[in-house]
């Protein structure tokens, strides 16, 4: 009632500042906000059920089962496992019975404890939230690959000027059907066509205005810098694809399945080759480092342009997430996963003081770490607009 009372004693111009911040406010949540959360929550839950799931076939107790962190904000008891959603929403976690060796744990509990079983049985409860996020990244890409995945056409967007393409007389608008009498429908089979042709003179069928044009030119080796900023030889025409010319590519089941499987090797590869960079270089290759406001709002910038685009980018993250959490760095599966290494070459567990101290430099190394990610947006931020 009071905040009816003050807002209707203000001036309309007072007024309409008020209903503009409020309508900002709640395009901002449902823009970037909501998003992020959706595509969070979705990884996390994958996450967390892999060693769920896997817990539960190795027969260990799971006493929770948490989306979050802080604060629970809701829970139900079903059977021995309590389901939580907390109130932090940047992670979550499975609380087996018997996660830490000093765990008081009753004789008939026993044999349902994560301390009571092999190490292989341990391994694969540790290792399954990261595999389970390796293999929804890859179901996703295989869904999205039936679906239809967005490609570009050879409808020409840019001539670059003093280019092979420019001399040859190719001009914005161009459709470009053909390499040495191969049909090319796709940008990408262009690219790849050039790039391969080791330098020999290649004959482009141009499609303008319904006539079709036979141009002759002569790729250029030029430097180009690849996904990870790394630069490379290779041959190019300098001409660029136009956004005007996107399509819907399909493919069959069974080739959905194999080029899936081949964009989850080639994109772990790649995040852990980036990993290896930031590790050696992370002040130089900062640009790459995100948190949750980047996460944010390119979850929004996909959602805005379709489920298809969406379910890309919750793929990749899904493949950056399981990588990462397989890091060796305590207090992270990967760290667990390099104790039992230890454990398997000395014969016995390492100690719980070790333990304790490991698991503290690696909170603080990832405090570290999310401080940085976070300083990084916000540097993103005063540079441009959201």
């Amino acid at each position: 009632m009071h905040i009816i009372t003050i807002c209707m004693s203000m001036d309309r111009g007072n007024m309409d500042i008020i209903i503009g911040y409020a309508q900002n406010s709640v395009s901002f949540v449902t823009s970037y906000i909501l998003p992020a959360l959706v595509l969070l929550g979705i990884l996390i839950f994958v996450h967390e059920l892999g060693h769920f799931l896997l817990a539960k076939l190795c027969g260990v107790r799971v006493l929770k089962f948490s989306l979050g962190f802080g604060p629970k904000l809701i829970g139900k008891k079903i059977g021995d496992t309590e389901y939580v959603i907390s109130a932090l929403p940047l992670g979550g976690y499975v609380k087996p019975l018997g996660e830490s060796p000093d765990e008081p744990i009753s004789e008939a509990d026993r044999p349902f404890a994560l301390n009571s079983q092999g190490l292989w049985a341990r391994f694969l409860i540790l290792a399954a939230g990261s595999g389970f996020n390796i293999i929804f990244a890859g179901v996703l890409y295989a869904l999205v690959y039936m679906v239809g995945i967005p490609v570009l056409t050879t409808l020409v967007g840019q001539v670059i000027e003093n280019t092979p393409a420019a001399r040859a007389g190719i001009m914005v608008g161009d459709v470009v059907e053909t390499i040495d009498n191969r049909p090319i429908l796709y940008w990408d089979d262009l690219q790849e066509t050039v790039a391969g042709c080791e330098g020999s003179a290649l004959q482009l069928g141009v499609k303008r205005n319904n006539e079709l044009l036979e141009l002759e030119l002569q790729p250029e080796l030029k430097q180009r810098k690849d996904e990870l900023g790394r630069e490379h030889n290779v041959y190019l025409i300098g001409i660029a694809p136009s956004a005007d010319g996107v399509v819907h590519r399909r493919y069959n089941p069974l080739v959905s399945i194999g080029k899936a499987t081949q964009d989850v090797w080639k994109y772990t590869a790649l995040t852990f080759e980036l990993l290896g960079m930031l590790i050696k270089s992370p002040i130089e290759k900062k640009e790459y480092l995100g948190g949750p406001i980047l996460i944010g709002k390119i979850a929004g910038d996909f959602a805005r342009q379709g489920i298809v685009s969406f379910a890309l980018l919750m793929a990749i993250i899904s493949l950056n997430l399981g990588v990462f959490n397989l890091l060796p760095i305590p207090i992270l599966d990967g760290g667990h996963i390099l104790f039992l290494l230890i454990e398997a070459c000395k014969g016995s567990p390492v100690s719980i003081k070790t333990m304790e101290i490991s698991q503290q430099v690696g909170l603080a190394l990832l405090l570290t770490l999310m401080a940085f990610v976070c300083y990084n947006d916000v540097a993103r931020l005063s540079n441009g607009p959201f």
